[in-house]
């Protein structure tokens, strides 16, 4: 059936997420590490469509990562998302007293914060994606919330954005148990708690970086 050849194809997808882990643990060079990423993306995002309720796939149909402009609604849900959070992750990282500019992972460009694309690796998934499909497949943004601008952008317009932002509150507001302190945060501390181990590990306080990892 439909959904049994579409569970299979999660399960493979997940499969190879798990090889592209392995692979990037063992990156001898960070050109390596980034083409393990830019793989373990390209099948990610791949999958996107698998997990979005099918009444709702016709009108968030997604083909690919695009920004600058994105050229589907869903692509512009997340890159809404994902500039909320690069904001908050640049916000944590100047409270510790890091400079945003100076990363590891993504090349040092001027006006380009690398640290906080760095930093936002780690809460895109569990913080942007889930929140986008949530809002999808409850119906709380739909093709209204957007418009088609010239040259094929689409961009969520006021309504839509207004029901993001709400909502991207909400979730900030969510507590867990932060597996490495072992006590319970807000989604919304959890980009300052990690900037404090980055900043920790760069003074020598501790022996290496802990990243978020979600269950």
């Amino acid at each position: 059936t439909a959904d049994e050849s579409e569970a299979k194809k999660l399960t493979r997808t997940a499969d190879n997420l798990a090889a592209s882990l392995r692979a990037a643990a063992v990156a001898a060079t960070l050109d390596e590490l980034r083409g393990v990423e830019g793989e373990a993306a390209r099948g990610y995002f791949a999958a996107v469509n698998l997990v979005i309720k099918p009444t709702m796939r016709e009108h968030f149909q997604l083909d690919g990562r695009t920004r600058r402009p994105p050229l589907d609604r869903f692509n512009a849900l997340i890159s809404f998302l994902y500039a909320m959070l690069m904001n908050d992750c640049r916000s944590a990282l100047e409270a510790v007293g890091l400079d945003p500019q100076l990363g590891f992972l993504h090349a040092v460009r001027p006006g380009r914060a690398a640290l906080a694309l760095d930093l936002q690796e780690e809460f895109r998934a569990v913080l942007c994606d889930r929140l986008a499909l949530t809002l999808i497949n409850r119906g709380q943004v739909g093709p209204v919330d957007f418009d088609l601008r010239e040259g094929g952008a689409v961009m969520l317009n006021d309504k839509g954005r207004r029901a993001v932002v709400t909502a991207w509150q909400e979730r900030k507001q969510e507590e867990i148990t932060h597996p490495l302190t072992e006590t319970k945060q807000p989604f919304a501390l959890l980009p300052f708690i990690q900037a404090r181990f980055i900043a920790r590990t760069l003074r020598g306080e501790m022996e290496s970086y802990l990243p978020y990892l979600s269950k």
